[in-house]
Parts: structure tokens; sequence; C-alpha cells
């Protein structure tokens, strides 16, 4: 580390209160202290860990608002193998993790769709794929990104008229290198080896390349830099899971039990095929849909690149082009045994209410049930790009300009012929009695075989159901801004920021379903050759100990090979995809939503400083104008007419197309800001900011097709679409903090914040003519015959067919016609509808401990709402995903080319939904979850470092439940992993 001294003046520490952090900040904040101060001027030049802090600790210092940040070590080291892994280290900062690996965030509990994601200061596009329909999300996902070729990231939790709307949580800034902001050759390269022990299948270690270059020439008026990495990972993970959980009143209750058989709508309290020993009357409880047993291979190749070429003509004059690429391709192959519950005849042993689930539940079967064994590949490749061109003039001493254009996209799809989730089942009919325990972690399956069976055996399993799923999703934004920066020579007003920007937001989601439902069998046994399949047992395959009852044998084997079986012996039956067969994904899609936003804005920011008290402050008071536009369209079925099928019963009469409808909306947004700061006294910083921030709804709720269910009653029908005219989600935003920067990178910090959040997405029903459908139970012959034979419907329809046969089709059905009424359908749509209030306080220490080399970080951040969800409550409800708390502990050595840092992540149970996988209105909670992660290195000479990396280093497993935690959802082991290598610096 090298240092010159200097004293900041007043005046200088004001104006990089003010300007330190914008888009245009570090060269402003530069030039503000140069012109201000004939004094020594101080110049620090750190790298490894003590530097990384020591920078992101001067960002949150010279920041407007509430600003964190972090550095990277040096060129092409980020502190974490991961973004997301960063930036949970962050205080208010939780991350999700998909496969062992950081993936989305949430900041001050509000989740991934509420964070708006920027690289260099321009909003990108997010795409991602679901399994089961069109993704409508606009969440980023930061596994798609290669840390290597970051320089830093910044998360301003705080609105500011001169930032880009869109995260109402916080707006997360990635920032690359620019060859001109650190002049001269500069490059390294890295080499690292993988090892992951949760991989079964998988090598044994894998590789990742990195490597970086920039440099400048012609006396520093041209640079370039490329960076690019290559990293494959062979990873697998071990999951036990329900298909979700019916949740019914206690007995009577005030609940109208119809008596019927048990099945999917509920289950039978009394007789003999009853569910037995339900507890009191007074409980809500809870059965399971199934249990199974997963377990997953996993490839990812993750390749990243970035060419930046800077041009200075002139020194008032600096033009930047640049392109970024990503390629994240994952494959999953899994195979998995699950046992189906039908809610027949059971036994239980339950918690105590009043919200009760079973500790045991056992269900007997009259015939052999199905013991299912599944195989399934998921092959997806999310593919990003970003073009950009920036200028940036300094037109005089006071005033700069900027221009910024960039094109960029965003495109997820299947990475594999047949499909993006392909699953396959197969079954030997086997089970009498299933029993499951839920009253451990990783919870048991046993099985009891029907009398005189002997053990399962691979020539009695036959094929069964199967789905070959096609999702896709593209997000393309072409966007310019032009920002201004005006700087006054004296005077309290010390600069003006000022803004104009014009973007177009393309998004495309789309989803296409070969399914076989054929789940009672295909063909008969011994149709497959049984060498095929392999035989295991539960208890072997997990981490976690298990009971001695948990079923010994199931059937593993390979997807590809059973496809094929498949395809060739039964590819005729059902649907069809590309391949001409039942058993790929088809290109014609059933789901197709497509929207695009143009959005304009205008900001003015006015900044100020000066002194109070002889003690130095700064102020910015802003605001920003937004305008969007919202067209979308979704593709649906289109129907011509309806039939009178029945008494009541009437039928839309389908064309066997699809067409798309359009709908269109909009909305405009005035945001506000005002941030102050005051140094009270020597080095402590009071804040206070307050400020409205914006996030927009998700691509399904502003989709524009209208879908009718098919059957139509005598008073109308129903049918559901979006809503583009919704209102953004809108927050009001209070912060309040105090900050003691006691010592070089050492700082103590705490802050209380609120926001007061609007327009939560509920759902309503409006009535409408949809498609000017004629009802023929509505109108002049209906009128006619009404009168005719008074109100009897059989005899009504006897006399429209006797007197207008011409309105009668060749099912002897009654058909609309001219003059009749248009049926009127009762639409649900979203609307805007909830208001939720949130609060929290956040406390972050950093010490470096004198010249030792040690150092601790330690951050906690405590969040509380008024929407927490009551799981007594059968009803659907509102509540904000992602809320918790959260905590980090970090400790460090940085001395003498040694690095050494351990680090621990907390995250308190949050609610990650109000649906679950059944559909059905439950609540899905993610529960608490610690990490610990290690890492270390040695610097063999100034150029050539050795280091060693441990994520989850204690082995942990993330576990989900529904109302009571004995509601298992998932529960995931992803093992440890471990990275070796070296990095070269020239």
């Amino acid at each position: 580390m090298k240092q010159t001294r200097f004293k900041l003046s007043r005046l200088a520490f004001s104006l990089s209160l003010i300007t330190g952090a914008g888009m245009l900040a570090p060269a402003y904040a530069q030039d503000a202290i140069t012109d201000s101060s004939n004094e020594e001027i101080e110049i620090i030049q750190v790298s490894g860990i003590r530097g990384s802090l020591v920078k992101s600790m001067d960002v949150k210092r010279s920041s407007t608002g509430v600003v964190d940040a972090i550095s990277a070590e040096d060129i092409g080291k980020f502190p974490d193998t991961n973004l997301a892994e960063s930036l949970q280290r962050i205080t208010g900062v939780a991350i999700d993790r998909s496969n062992g690996e950081g993936s989305r965030v949430t900041v001050r509990g509000f989740g991934p769709e509420f964070n708006l994601v920027m690289l260099n200061g321009r909003q990108m596009p997010a795409s991602s794929l679901e399994a089961t329909t069109a993704s409508s999300s606009r969440s980023f996902d930061f596994a798609n990104l290669a840390s290597e070729g970051v320089a830093g990231v910044e998360v301003y939790k705080t609105g500011r008229a001169s930032i880009a709307t869109g995260g109402m949580g916080s707006t997360i800034n990635i920032l690359t290198t620019k060859p001109l902001n650190a002049p001269g050759m500069k490059a390294t390269f890295g080499v690292k080896g993988v090892m992951d022990q949760s991989t079964d299948e998988g090598a044994d270690i894998t590789p990742e390349l990195s490597g970086l270059y920039s440099n400048t020439f012609n006396d520093d008026k041209f640079g370039v830099a490329i960076s690019g990495s290559y990293q494959q990972r062979d990873s697998g993970n071990k999951q036990a899971n329900t298909g979700g959980w019916r949740t019914f009143p206690g007995h009577i209750n005030g609940y109208d039990w119809d008596g019927g058989n048990a099945d999917w709508g509920g289950l039978i309290p009394d007789g003999d095929n009853a569910h037995q020993n339900y507890p009191a009357a007074d409980s809500v409880y809870s059965v399971p849909q199934s249990l199974g047993f997963a377990f997953h291979e996993v490839e990812r190749t993750r390749t990243n690149g970035q060419l930046v070429l800077q041009y200075r003509p002139v020194e008032a004059i600096t033009t930047t082009l640049d392109y970024t690429y990503s390629k994240n391709e994952v494959t999953d192959r899994y195979n998995d045994v699950s046992a189906w519950f039908n809610f027949g005849p059971s036994t239980g042993v339950w918690s105590d209410g009043p919200v009760a689930a079973p500790i045991v539940y056992s269900e007997a079967f009259a015939a052999p049930g199905d013991l299912a064994m599944g195989a399934g590949q998921f092959s997806t490749m999310n593919e990003n790009k970003s073009l950009g061109l920036n200028v940036k003039w300094q037109v005089n001493d006071n005033l700069k300009l900027e221009l910024d254009y960039h094109d960029s996209s965003a495109v997820s799809r299947p990475d594999s012929p047949f499909g993006s989730n392909n699953t396959i089942g197969t079954a030997t009919f086997v089970r009498s009695v299933t029993t499951a325990r839920f009253d451990s972690d990783l919870p048991t399956l046993a099985v009891a075989y029907p009398d005189g069976f002997t053990g399962i055996k691979g020539e009695d399993v036959r094929i069964t159901g199967s789905s070959f799923r096609n999702s896709q999703m593209r997000s393309d934004i072409e966007q310019v801004q032009i920002r201004g920066n005006y700087v006054f020579d004296k005077g309290l007003l010390t600069s003006i920021d000022f803004g104009v920007a014009s973007s177009e937001t393309k998004n495309r989601s789309a989803f296409s379903n070969v399914q076989q439902d054929n789940w009672g069998g295909l063909g008969a046994a011994g149709d497959i050759d049984p060498s095929v399949f392999q035989l295991d047992q539960l208890a072997d395959n997990f981490d976690a100990s298990t009971s001695s009852d948990m079923l010994k044998e199931f059937f593993r084997w390979d997807f590809n090979t059973i496809r094929q079986i498949a395809n060739d012996k039964y590819g005729a039956l059902g649907a069809v995809g590309d391949c001409g067969t039942s058993f790929c994904a088809s290109s014609n899609m059933t789901t197709d939503r497509r929207t695009t936003e143009e959005q304009t804005s205008a900001y003015l920011q006015f900044n100020f400083a000066g002194d109070i008290a002889d003690r130095p402050y700064g102020l910015t008071a802003g605001v920003r104008y937004e305008k969007t536009d919202v067209n979308s369209s979704a593709l649906v079925p289109v129907y011509n007419g309806i039939a009178w099928a029945g008494d009541n019963e009437f039928n839309l009469i389908s064309t066997g197309e699809s067409d798309f409808t359009e709908l269109t909306g909009g909305y405009t947004n005035v945001l506000p800001n005002i941030d102050f700061n005051i140094e009270v006294v020597d080095d402590v910083v009071l804040r206070a900011s307050v400020s409205k921030t914006i996030a927009r709804p998700s691509y399904a709720d502003i989709q524009g097709g209208q879908t009718l269910n098919s059957l139509v009653r005598i008073d109308g029908g129903t049918g559901s679409r979006g809503n583009p005219d919704l209102d953004p989600f809108e927050s009001t935003n209070l912060d309040l903090s105090v900050e003691w920067y006691y010592g070089e990178g050492s700082y103590m910090a705490a802050g209380y914040f609120r926001k007061k959040a609007k327009n939560f997405i509920g759902r309503t029903t409006v009535e409408e003519q949809t498609f000017n459908l004629a009802h023929p139970a509505q109108g002049q012959r209906y009128a006619e015959a009404l009168a005719a034979v008074g109100n009897n419907t059989t005899a009504i329809r006897d006399y429209i067919k006797a007197n207008y046969p011409e309105t009668i089709d060749a099912n002897g059905f009654i058909l609309g016609v001219a003059g009749d009424t248009p049926a009127t359908f009762d639409i649900t749509i979203p609307v805007n509808q909830d208001d939720a209030k949130l609060d929290g306080w956040e406390f972050a220490l950093q010490h470096l401990i004198g010249e030792t080399g040690f150092g601790v970080i330690a951050n906690a951040t405590l969040v509380d709402g008024d929407f927490n969800y009551d799981n007594f409550s059968l009803g659907e409800q509102f509540a904000l995903l992602g809320m918790s708390d959260t905590y980090n502990l970090v400790g460090f050595y940085d001395k003498d080319g040694i690095q050494a840092r351990i680090a621990y992540n907390w995250r308190d149970k949050f609610l990650s939904a109000t649906v679950n996988g059944q559909g059905l209105q439950n609540p899905v909670y993610v529960e608490a979850y610690g990490q610990w992660d290690a890492s270390a290195s040695y610097d063999v000479t100034e150029k050539l470092t050795f280091f060693i990396e441990a994520i989850n280093l204690t082995n942990e497993s993330m576990r989900s439940h529904e109302r009571n935690s004995l509601q298992l959802v998932n529960y995931t082991e992803t093992g440890r992993r471990f990275n070796i290598g070296a990095r070269y610096t020239f």
C-alpha cells in the first residue's frame, strides 16, 4: 500500500458528499477536490482485502444518501467467486441460492422483483425460465455474470433523481474496468480448479480460466481493455420434497362437508373411507400430496467477456465504446422416487393446533399403488449482450455533458432438442401401505408391500406419464441518456445535475408443453429390458441421518435411454412435438406474452454545500419525471360463437386457432428526493434522506391476453386477462443514519429506514362482453320462447329447436345468432389494491486492527412490517415476500503477502410464496440459513499469487415448509465446494 498524505478542506468534503457516488461522480469528486484545495493531496494506492475495504468505505462516506459498495481487491480479483455472494456481505442485502450459488438479491425486505440492476449506469434487461410456465419475472440473475471482470458494485438504498427508476428496494450498479481511468498496462491471468463435493457423477475437478488486459497508448489518449472468463462446474444436489399440501378446517368447525368421496377437493371426516383421527375442531390441518426424493447432477458452463475501447482526442472529450457478453449453459439431469397420496383411508399422528400437521401420515391402498421412479433433463441457456457508446464532454470549467446509448438483450431458451424441462415417469405397482414421517429435517418414506411380495423387479416397471416443456424469454432494452452537470464558482448552490432519457423495453415470454398423462402405465409389464434399471436405496444418498424405515429399494435409469424406448414404442400416442412424436417439445406456443414499454424521463437535481455552526454540510434536492406507455398482447384461443348444449350448459365454439389480443395502458410518476448530510463533529456524519421510488409490475400482470373458460352458464361466463394500465409499485422512503469514520478503513454506522409502499397487486372481477359472442339464451328467440312456454328450460330449448331449425347445429346444439345479446363474462383482472409499511434498523462495523493486518466486519439488519401471513387463515392473503433479518460476520488478515478471510452469513426465515406447488393458497417459508465461507492466498512474488477458497464449509442444507414446520416443501443438500488456483499479474 502506497500513501501520500493530504488535508481535505471542508468545502471539498462537502462537495464530495454531494457528488461522490453519482453516475458521473468519480470525475466530479476529483475535480472538486483539486479545484478547492491547494493543500497537500493524498493519493491512496491500495490492494488486497484492506485496500478493497478502504475504497468501499470511501464510496460510502462521500455519497449522497445511503450507498454501500464493494470494490475489487485488485485488478481481476473480486472478493467472492459470485457477485450475489459478495453482495450479501453488504448490510441489508440477502440472497436466494440456486444449486449452491448466489442467484438473486433481496434488499431491506424487498425481493428481487423490486430491485433494479444496472451495468455502468445502464438499465439491464433480465430473463429467466420457469419449469411449468412462461416466466414473468423482472429479476436479474447474478449467476449469469462472472466476478473477475467486475471492478466494483454500488448499492443505492435511497432514491435519487439522477438514477433510473425501477428499484423500489434498491438500485444496484455493476462497474467494469475502464482503461483511461487507470492509465498504463495492466494485466492479470488466473487459473482455478473447482472441486465440488456435491457431485457423484461429475469430474473430480473442473477448470476456470480468467484474464484481463488493459492498456493505454498515444500519451494515454487511446485505451483498450479486454476481459474474459470461462468456467465449468460439475455439481449435484439431493432433495426431498412434497407436491404441496392441502389445508382444511378441523372436524365440523363451520365447514360444510359434502360426504362425497375423498379427492383433490376434500377429505372425508367420517365413514369407511375416512381420514381417521384428524385434529380437533378448532384447528386447521394439512395433508401432503406426495413425498419424493430427487438426485440431481448439474453441468454448468459460464462464458463472460467484455471489450472496452476509449479515445480521448482532446482533454475535454472522452469517448467509450464497449461490448459485454455473457452466456450461462446449465444441464440438470435427475432421478427421483416418489409416492403419491390419494386422500383415501388414512391415519395420522398430529402436532398440536391451532395449525396442525402430521408427524406421521399413513395411507392404505385397496389395490397396489404405484411406486413412481422418474427422470428428467433440464437444459437451458441464458445469454446477455450489451453494446454501448458513451461520450463525455467537459464543455468548460463549469459545464460537463454526457451522452450515453446502449442496446442490450437478455435471452433464456432451451439448450436441448427435446425442450427446456423434460421429464419421464416409470412405475411399478407395489405399494400397499405408505407411511411418511415428518419429525426430522429429512423426512422418511416407508412402503409396505402386499402379502407375498418379495421386492421390486425391473421386468415389472412400466413407462407412465411424461412432459416436454419449451420455455423461452427474451428482453431487449434500447436506451439513450443525456446527462449534465453545471458547477458554480461560488455560493451555497455548488452544482446542478440535469438529464433526459428515452428507452424502449420489449419483453416476450412463451411456453408450450407436450404432455402424456398416462400415469396408470403405458404398454405392459416386460416391455422394457430390465437391464436398463439400476437398483438403489434412499439411505445411501443423503448426508443427513435417516430412519431404518427409509425405503430400501428403487430404480435409477438414464433419461435418454428411456426416452428413446418410449419414443420407439409409444411415440404415436397423444400430442405431437416438433420431432413428430410425443417425446419432445413443441414450438407451437400455447402461452405467448409480448410487452413493449416506452419510457421518457427528465430530472433536475440541485446540490448545496456550506457550513452550519461551522460544521460542513451537503444538501441535494431533486425531482425526476417519468412517463411510461405500455402496449401488451398475448396469444389466446379464438372463439366464434356459443352453443347451448344442455339445460344450463353452454360451450364456447373454438375455431381451433389462436390470435393475439392487445391492450394498452400507461402511467406517469413524479419522484422527488431530498438528501442531507452534515459532519457534526470531525469524522461523524449524520444523514437524512426522503425519496420516492417505484418498481414495475410483472409481465404476467400487464399481459394483453384475455382468456375465457370454455364452460358458460345462462347468465354468462368467466375468464381472466392482464391489465397494462396498472400503476407501478411506489414507495415513500425515509432514512436516518449516523456514521463514525474513526480510522483508516474503520467505521461504525447505525441507521433507521421506513418504507410506505402502495399499489401492491390483488385481483378483482369486472363484467365485459368479451369478443361480442351472441348468447343463445339471451335475445329475441329466448324471449319469444319464454313467453310461449313459460320458465321451463327444457321447453324453451324445444321451442327454439322447433321454430328456428336453421340455428341448430349437427349435434342438436342451439347456436347464438345475430340479434341475441352478447354474453357477459366475469373477467378477473389484476388491480392495484394493497398498501404496506416496512421499517427496520441497520448496524455496521468495519475495523482494521492497527498495523497487525487483522480486521473484522460485522453488520446486521432488522426488518419489520405490517403484512405478515396469518397461517390460521385459509383465504387469499397479501404479504411481502422475502422480508427477513440478516447478519454478517467477517474476520480477515492481510499482511506481508498473506491474505485470509472467513465469513459467516445468516438469513432468518422468510416468506417466499403465498401459493404452493398445487396452486393453492398456502404460504411457503424458507427456513433460516447460515453459511461459512473461507479463503486464503499467498503472494509468492509481487506478481504471482496462489489461493484456496472454500464455500459452505460446514455442509449446511436448506429447507422450506408451509404453515407448520412439519409441512416440508423442500429439503436440499448442496455439499461443500473448494477452489484452488493461481493468479499472475503482469
